[in-house]
């Protein structure tokens, strides 16, 4: 319990760091604009980071970071290595100045620990049977993706926002709104297939078959597969009459047993502390024989729980109960602890596919800005001074849409380590049943630190890379935004460093190609390509370390 409270207490310290290291990306432009002030900037930025908590629901970009090691391999010394690891890094990058990406750090110090914990206690295996190859390839692509998506959506704003025919402009504002639209509701659309295929297990027997080659799971996941496939043409009531109506569609016509079984066997693990007695083992063999007598347990009780729908859940614990008594204090709990209500599990599922809020809200500021700039252009005479004056208001907007997608896509990267740990410690079965404090502590630990500030980077990102004008600032802030909630959207924990200084970098180009200042961009190119290897370095060092003085 001691190791989960230092985790837990490291992983908000690095939410914290995570925080100042790149209060820098929400404030630069509107700092160097002096639209606010450098305090009136963070105070702006740490309300907004925590707004996202009231927004984000799917916690897609969570489930990626804790996915990322294969769960044989996720102990908690692995995840303390890693956290050490990702906050020497960062504290290191921002001592000097260097915008690296507080999200691929972590990602690094988490595998470098995991793979030398592999190697060390098992010899040389395969790394894909470690780490989640799909999941780091994907990282590793958007180290290069994003800041070039953020730089082509840049230019686009700043070319509409100078254009000079306004009824243009707008038309194009609308366009755009209406493009984005459709995206979101596809999105919406393709997270109801991902969530149902969570909810019928298919993730978990599929790494089953294809890494561990258990060939007794095919006809689970083959049959888990058939299931996540009957429920998509319920999908298109989920817009006009909601998850509770598609729950009880699919619950109608898709056999629910099977995956009832399955959670009641994964209840069964978490009441007899079976995970963390396993991962205990791992470290000290004095568990083994606990683990061993839990195991013995949980594998004789699975019949009884295969029978719960022909005997009912009370002759099904009392059947428990003979078998292995928990006594008559315990009883209670121990019923409790079995209760499964799949279709409501299947609604909470459901609803994290719900993007309405961030669809209106993007649309909603695009909608906005038609609105100024038809009152700006034609209702008032326009003038320079107008003008500049509009889009320094307008930044308020864009940097306030930048820090919410920067809480949204960074406060989540940490929660999936601490559902990691949470995990390994044998708190909770999955990512899925994370407790509400997590996100909670989450996102007001990132807020907090944005309210330090981290002034060496704003001067980086702020004046070296190109002088940004308000018009630019918004263009770039606003570019910034859409990314990260894009990139959300598609659960992939890309880097708001990355993503803002390909925006302003967008905004320069946009002028000319001589307006940046490319010497300083190569520079933090070769910092963000060196994050990764060099945090996993740091990751398996520490882990090492830990070992060898046998903590």
């Amino acid at each position: 319990m001691t190791l989960l409270i230092i985790v837990i207490a490291l992983a908000l310290i690095f939410d914290f760091i995570n925080g100042f290291h790149d209060a820098a990306n929400s404030i630069a432009t509107i700092v160097s604009t002096k639209v606010l002030t450098p305090l009136q900037a963070v105070l702006w930025a740490a309300f907004f980071n925590f707004v996202a908590f009231l927004i984000f629901k799917d916690h897609a970009v969570a489930n990626t970071i804790g996915k990322t090691v294969y769960s044989d391999f996720i102990t908690l010394p692995v995840i303390f290595s890693g956290l050490i690891a990702a906050i020497i890094w960062n504290l290191l990058t921002w001592w000097y100045g260097i915008p690296s990406s507080s999200s691929h750090t972590l990602i690094g110090g988490f595998a470098g620990s995991a793979l030398a914990y592999a190697f060390m206690s098992k010899g040389m295996m395969p790394i894909n049977e470690i780490i989640d190859g799909s999941k780091i390839g994907k990282t590793i692509l958007f180290i290069f993706l994003a800041p070039v998506i953020g730089m082509i959506i840049s230019m686009f704003f700043t070319l509409i926002f100078i254009q000079n025919r306004t009824w243009l402009k707008v038309g194009i504002l609308l366009a755009t709104s209406v493009a984005l639209w459709f995206l979101f509701v596809k999105f919406q659309e393709d997270k109801l297939s991902e969530g149902t295929k969570k909810f019928f297990r298919v993730d978990k027997y599929t790494y089953e078959v294809e890494i561990k080659h258990d060939d007794s799971k095919i006809h689970k996941l083959e049959k888990a597969t058939a299931n996540a496939k009957l429920c998509t043409p319920y999908f298109s009531n989920y817009e006009s009459k909601g998850s509770e109506f598609v729950a009880e569609e699919i619950a109608k016509n898709v056999n629910l047993k099977d995956v009832t079984i399955s959670k009641i066997e994964d209840k069964l693990k978490l009441y007899y502390k079976l995970e963390a007695l396993k991962n205990k083992s791992k470290i000290d063999p004095s568990f083994k024989h606990d683990y061993e007598i839990a195991k013995e347990h949980v594998d004789s009780l699975k019949p009884i729980a295969k029978k719960y729908f022909d005997i009912g859940l009370d002759s099904m614990v009392a059947e428990m109960n003979a078998k292995y008594p928990v006594g008559a204090d315990n009883l209670k709990e121990f019923k409790k602890t079995l209760t499964v209500d799949a279709k409501k599990d299947l609604i909470k599922e459901l609803d994290k596919a719900d993007n309405k809020i961030v669809r209106w809200g993007l649309i909603g500021a695009l909608l906005f800005f038609c609105v100024i700039f038809i009152y700006n252009e034609k209702i008032k005479e326009p003038t320079a001074t107008r003008t500049g004056s509009m889009f320094k208001k307008l930044q308020l907007l864009s940097s306030a849409a930048f820090s919410i997608g920067h809480g949204g896509n960074d406060a989540q990267k940490v929660m999936g380590i601490i559902a990691a740990a949470l995990i390994a410690h044998g708190d909770i079965v999955d990512i899925k049943a994370m407790p509400d404090w997590v996100p909670l502590s989450c996102y007001l630990a990132i807020g907090i630190g944005t309210l330090s500030g981290g002034w060496k980077i704003v001067k980086t990102m702020g004046t070296k890379i190109t002088k940004v004008t308000p018009l630019e600032g918004v263009s770039a802030e606003t570019a910034g935004a859409t990314t990260l909630f894009l990139t959300e959207q598609m659960g992939i924990p890309v880097s708001t460093t990355h993503t803002i200084t390909g925006a302003i970098i967008g905004v320069g180009v946009t002028k000319r190609l001589s307006a940046v200042r490319w010497g300083i961009t190569v520079s933090l190119l070769w910092a963000w390509i060196l994050t990764i290897p060099i945090s996993a370095l740091l990751g398996g060092l520490v882990f090492w370390i830990y070992n060898l003085i046998g903590l």
